[in-house]
C-alpha cells in the first residue's frame, strides 16, 4: 500500500464504520446524563477513540506475530461484546425501571462502566488488524490514529445529540439508553456469528 489520498480516504471510511457502535453508545450516554460537562464528554469520546485505535493495532500485531493464537480467540469476540453490552444495558434498564429517583448518581457513567463500553464497542475492531496487515507499522499506526480521530468526532456528536434529547426525555432516558446498548450487543453478536 502506498501513501496516497486513497489511503487516507479508506482510513476515514474505516473509522466511520468502526465508530457506529461508539456513536450509539455515546448517544445513550448523553441521553442518560443530559447535563454532562464538556470535560467528561471529551473523556468519553477520547476513550472510544483510544480503543478504536488500539484494537486494530493489536490485531495488526497479532497478524505479524501470534496469528494462530489470535485465530483461536477471534470466535469469542462476538460473545465477549454481547456479554459486556448486555450487562451494561441490562443494568441501565433495571435502574431506569426499578431504581429510586434519588439514585441519579448511581446511574451515571463511571470509570469502570466507560472502560467496559470502550472495550465492548471496539473489540470487533481487532479483526481490522487483518485488513491492514499488508501495511507497514507506521502506515498501520497512522491508519489507527485516523480511526481514533474519526471515532472521537462521531462519539462526541452522539453525546451532544443524546444530551439534547435527554433533557426532553430524562424520565425514560436510562431505559432507552440501556435498550440501545442491548441491541448493539445483539447486533455485534449476530454479525460476528453469522
Amino acid at each position: 500500500m502506498e501513501w496516497n489520498l486513497l489511503f487516507f480516504f479508506n482510513s476515514i471510511l474505516l473509522g466511520v464504520g468502526l465508530a457506529m457502535d461508539a456513536f450509539s453508545v455515546s448517544l445513550s450516554n448523553g441521553l442518560n446524563e443530559p447535563h454532562m460537562r464538556v470535560k467528561k464528554m471529551c473523556i468519553i469520546a477520547g476513550t472510544f477513540g483510544f480503543f478504536q485505535a488500539f484494537m486494530p493495532m493489536a490485531g495488526w500485531f497479532c497478524v505479524h506475530t501470534i496469528v494462530e493464537y489470535f485465530k483461536a480467540f477471534e470466535k469469542f469476540i462476538p460473545w465477549i461484546a454481547l456479554f459486556l453490552l448486555l450487562y451494561i444495558g441490562g443494568k441501565m434498564v433495571w435502574e431506569g425501571l426499578y431504581g429510586e429517583e434519588e439514585a441519579e448518581e448511581v446511574v451515571r457513567l463511571g470509570a469502570a462502566g466507560l472502560l467496559m463500553q470502550g472495550i465492548a464497542t471496539s473489540i470487533d475492531a481487532l479483526s481490522v488488524g487483518f485488513t491492514i496487515a499488508d501495511y507497514g507499522f507506521v502506515m498501520a499506526f497512522v491508519c489507527s490514529l485516523i480511526v481514533a480521530a474519526t471515532t472521537f468526532c462521531i462519539s462526541y456528536s452522539g453525546l451532544i445529540i443524546g444530551k439534547k434529547f435527554g433533557t426532553r426525555f430524562a424520565d425514560r432516558a436510562t431505559v432507552f439508553g440501556g435498550v440501545i446498548l442491548v441491541f448493539i450487543g445483539l447486533e455485534i453478536f449476530i454479525t460476528g456469528i453469522f
